[in-house]
C-alpha cells in the first residue's frame, strides 16, 4: 500500500489508463502548461505531448462537443471540467448528445466519454461556484454519475470510468484533493455501482457519499461513545445506484439517516428514502431522516455558509432522533 493524496491518485488513474489505451486523452481549460486548475494532470504534458493532452479556449461547449464526437468515432476522451459549475454550459452536449446517442442509434454508436472535475461547496467562492449537481445528472437516462471520496476510491473508480463504454459523470471534491489516504500499489479498478461500508455498524445506517463521508464517520465516533454503533454507507456511485447494500444495511439496523451535500428537494436522499420505504419499509423502526443543505443559494459569508453545510453535529443530531435518544 502507499500513502497519497486524493489528486494524486487521480493522476496515478490517468497516468496508468493513457499509457494502457493510446485512445484516452485528455482536454479541458489548463490541463496541460499549468498542470490542471487542482494539479491533478501534472506531468501529463510532458510524458504523452500535446496530442493527448490538449489545452482549450474558456469554452465549455464547445470543447465538450468535440470530446463527445471523438468518442463517437472511437477514442476515449477524459473531458476536465475546472469546476460543475462550469458545466452547465456544456449541459446540452452532456445530455442532450453524450447521454442519448446510443439509444437515438439504436445501440449502432457508443459514446464512451468521462466528463470529470471538482464539485460541490470548496470555503467562500460563493452561490455560483458551490452547487452540487449530482441529482441533476443522475436524473438524465444514460449517464453513470460517480462520486469517490477517498483516494483508493478515486483511483479504482476512474479507471473504471475511463475503460467503461458509456458516459460517465465523475464529480470529485473540492476539498478532498488534499486528502491523503492508503492505495493499493497493484493494478485495480473499482466497479461502478458497488457501494462500500466504511464503517460496520447494528444500530443506525448512514447512507452518504462524497464530503459527507468525512463528516458521516465522525459523527459515528461521536455516536459510539453515546452507545449508538453507526454504519456508514459510501454509495460511491450515485447512478447505478447500489440497492442491494443500502437494503441490506437498513435491514441490519432499522434505522436510517441519508448525509448529502447538495439541496434536499429532488436531491440523491430523496430517491434512496422512496426505494427504502417502497422496499424495506418493514425493516424500519423510525421515520427515515435527511441531512442536508439548507434550502438557500450557498451564502458567502463564511458563518452563514458553516450554517448552510452539511456537517458530523448534524448527522449525529439525525441519528440521535431515529433512535428516540434526542
Amino acid at each position: 500500500m502507499a500513502t497519497m493524496t486524493y489528486r494524486d491518485a487521480l493522476n496515478a488513474a490517468l497516468r496508468e489508463e493513457m499509457t494502457r489505451d493510446g485512445d484516452v486523452y485528455l482536454m479541458g481549460e489548463e490541463v496541460a502548461e499549468y498542470d490542471g486548475a487542482y494539479k491533478v494532470s501534472r506531468g501529463l504534458l510532458k510524458e504523452f505531448g500535446p496530442l493527448r493532452v490538449v489545452d482549450t479556449p474558456i469554452a465549455e461547449l464547445g470543447f465538450t462537443g468535440i470530446g463527445v464526437g471523438s468518442a463517437m468515432v472511437g477514442l476515449r476522451p477524459v473531458i476536465e471540467m475546472m469546476t460543475w459549475n462550469f458545466a452547465l454550459l456544456a449541459i446540452d452536449q452532456i445530455v442532450n448528445v453524450a447521454a442519448k446517442i446510443r439509444y437515438m442509434s439504436g445501440g449502432q454508436v457508443a459514446c464512451p466519454i468521462v466528463f470529470r472535475g471538482p464539485g460541490g461547496a470548496a470555503l467562500q467562492l460563493g452561490a455560483q461556484h458551490s452547487q452540487a449537481f449530482e441529482s441533476w445528472y443522475a436524473h438524465i437516462p444514460g449517464l453513470k454519475v460517480v462520486m469517490p471520496a477517498t483516494p483508493a476510491d478515486a483511483k479504482g473508480l476512474l479507471k473504471a470510468a475511463i475503460r467503461d463504454d458509456d458516459p460517465v459523470v465523475f464529480i470529485e471534491g473540492e476539498m478532498l484533493y488534499n486528502v491523503k489516504g492508503e492505495v493499493p500499489d497493484e493494478e485495480y479498478v473499482t466497479p461502478i455501482g458497488v457501494a462500500d461500508i466504511k464503517r460496520a455498524g447494528a444500530d443506525a445506517t448512514i447512507v452518504c457519499h462524497s464530503k459527507t463521508v468525512k463528516p458521516s464517520l465522525q459523527a459515528a465516533k461521536t455516536l459510539a461513545g453515546e452507545g449508538i454503533d453507526c454504519e456508514v454507507l459510501d454509495l460511491r456511485t450515485i447512478r447505478p445506484l447500489d440497492v442491494e447494500a443500502i437494503l441490506r444495511s437498513v435491514a441490519k439496523t432499522n434505522r436510517l439517516v441519508i448525509a448529502e451535500e447538495g439541496w434536499g428537494f429532488a436531491g440523491v436522499g430523496a430517491e434512496v428514502s422512496d426505494l427504502v420505504q417502497r422496499e424495506a419499509f418493514d425493516d424500519l423502526d423510525a421515520p427515515i431522516r435527511r441531512v442536508h443543505q439548507a434550502d438557500v443559494p450557498m451564502p458567502y459569508n463564511k458563518h452563514l455558509e458553516k450554517a448552510a453545510k452539511t456537517d458530523a453535529p448534524k448527522i449525529a443530531s439525525a441519528v440521535r432522533a431515529v433512535c428516540y435518544r434526542d
